[in-house]
């Protein structure tokens, strides 16, 4: 968005019950104007700008806003937050977003809760801090308990527990109340909603639909051909429910010389995470909808029950963490069936990235959360099971991989090319390139500004991909003089995928050497000259 300095003065002519100004990003300043708005009625923090409201600049680049994220990390229990970049004239601004918490407070470090006055964050203390915390407080529906007394707790269920958590013998009901899977009542001590889900055979009997659905389908209509539930202690429904999805899914197999390679279409830990965070996540409040797993000829799809717990929102999932069943997700991590803390996003995003696959797809409203793992990828198994073979020679970073597959199509790396397909600057690039040549990965011609880089000989990349770009052309050209050529004579000559061929064809009817005739299934490629093969 863009802005004259006169408009912005005119939006935001002073600090006041819901905006504050801030030249720079002073970690604990932001932090309790957060606070505030949080528990006020929201607000927006102008950062890059002076005492006076005159827009002073900014950066606004990843770091930036990545050292705003972690101001308000410092927060404990934000409202829900947006970033944004804002151009004053030519001067940089970033607009911090800031949502009224609806439930619960937001709260500093140091533990001061603050409220917005004008334009002052001010502490409460005593009386008034005593009425704004009992209006405000919250009991977390995971907490409540039901009407399943600790006798009905399953044994083998309670031992499992007693032994996850390391518990001695003696005192078992003392260790459950402490961890938030019993409450004693006037009826005695009963399970909660947390401990019911993990101490009974069948949740569901309790709590409704708190089990995982499963459907698959053979294509894009509503129409399944199996579909089956998964139910019994969380910790269960996650392990079954990643098991059958892992069984369903299968693998791909390449074999490269003496080495047999089966990359799963999905791995394990990204639909491990998935899983557990829908079951952990999802509001149990809500008894007549079960978590939802789609397996789709393209795609997984798994939906839970319930928004985003505050303050996550999409745009800064990766960045912030929150739990609407604190005891629940606790539980999974002693049982190593989640991550720690913040951390199981960067886990999904990051396995993905190293398995060469697309990246997750969040999506969420006020009542469903969702993911979308998407099937397959612009890189071939071959291309994956390639990658693997070269990184037995030595470790290599994420980003090294796609360069690497970028070489072993032909392409010629240089740094500016190498900047387009990172999003890093010309130092990071360089880097990359000289990195990967010292390894002895890359070939490099040229010096300087003029460098260029191509995949070393002797790494030797996969069948299909031997051929250097200009070595595929004089292949394609040389079967158009005796005849039309097809995407599929291409790919059986070279054993590139569709897309590849379709790269290479088009290539050369920019460059005026092929024509292209019909459409769709019909169409074929001929000599630019149209003297041959027509």
């Amino acid at each position: 968005m863009v802005m004259t300095q006169s408009e912005f003065s005119e939006r935001f002519p002073a600090e006041s019950d819901l905006v504050e100004f801030k030249q720079g990003v002073p970690p604990e300043k932001v932090a309790e104007a957060v606070t505030a708005f949080s528990n006020t009625d929201g607000g927006v923090v102008l950062l890059g700008v002076d005492n006076g409201g005159r827009a002073v600049g900014i950066t606004t680049d990843g770091e930036q806003q990545a050292k705003t994220h972690r101001a308000v990390a410092q927060v404990h229990n934000p409202g829900r937050y947006e970033l944004h970049e804002l151009l004053v004239g030519e001067r940089g601004v970033l607009v911090l977003a800031v949502n009224r918490r609806r439930e619960g407070f937001a709260q500093m470090r140091d533990g001061r809760i603050l409220v917005r006055r004008g334009a002052m964050n001010t502490a409460l203390i005593g009386d008034e801090l005593m009425r704004f915390v009992t209006a405000r407080s919250l009991t977390r529906y995971e907490s409540t308990p039901t009407k399943a007394a600790l006798t009905m707790a399953d044994p083998e269920l309670l031992e499992r527990l007693r032994s996850t958590y390391g518990w001695s013998a003696d005192g078992i009901e003392d260790r459950l109340v402490e961890t938030g899977f019993v409450e004693r009542t006037s009826d005695g001590p009963m399970l909660t909603v947390a401990g019911v889900l993990y101490l009974l055979p069948r949740p569901a009997d309790i709590l409704g639909k708190a089990y995982v659905e499963i459907f698959r389908y053979r294509d894009e209509t509503e129409v399944y051909d199996r579909r089956f539930d998964i139910d019994g202690p969380v910790n269960d429904q996650v392990e079954r429910t990643t098991q059958a999805l892992m069984d369903d899914l299968g693998s791909d197999v390449v074999v490269i010389g003496l080495h047999r390679h089966e990359l799963p279409r999905i791995p394990e830990p990204v639909l491990r995470e998935a899983v557990a965070n829908a079951v952990a996540h999802r509001t149990y409040e809500n008894a007549r909808q079960p978590v939802r797993v789609e397996l789709r000829p393209d795609r997984v799809v798994i939906t839970s029950p319930g928004g985003l717990p505050e303050p996550i929102t999409l745009e800064n999932i990766r960045q912030q963490n929150a739990a609407r069943n604190i005891d629940v997700i606790k539980a999974l991590r002693r049982f190593r069936l989640a991550e720690d803390a913040g951390l199981g996003v960067d886990v999904m995003q990051d396995t993905m990235e190293a398995a060469l696959l697309e990246p997750p797809e969040f999506d969420a409203d006020g009542a469903h959360v969702g993911v979308v793992l998407r099937l397959g990828s612009t890189v071939t198994p071959q291309e994956r099971a390639w990658i693997a073979e070269v990184e037995r020679r030595g470790e290599i970073k994420a980003h090294d991989k796609l360069l690497l597959l970028h070489a072993a199509r032909g392409e010629l790396l240089t740094n500016t090319s190498v900047r387009e397909l990172l999003g890093v600057d010309s130092t990071h690039a360089r880097a990359a390139l000289q990195r990967l040549r010292n390894l002895g990965y890359l070939q490099q011609s040229g010096e300087r500004g003029g460098a260029s880089y191509t995949l070393a000989k002797e790494l030797g990349p996969p069948a299909g991909l031997q051929l250097a770009g200009d070595e595929l052309e004089a292949l394609v050209l040389t079967l158009a003089s005796k005849g039309r050529v097809t995407n599929e004579q291409v790919r059986g000559r070279t054993g590139l995928e569709r897309n590849q061929v379709l790269g290479l064809l088009s290539r050369l009817v920019e460059s005026g050497r092929l024509e292209k005739h019909g459409e769709r299934r019909g169409t074929y490629y001929t000599l630019a000259d149209g003297r041959l093969g027509v």
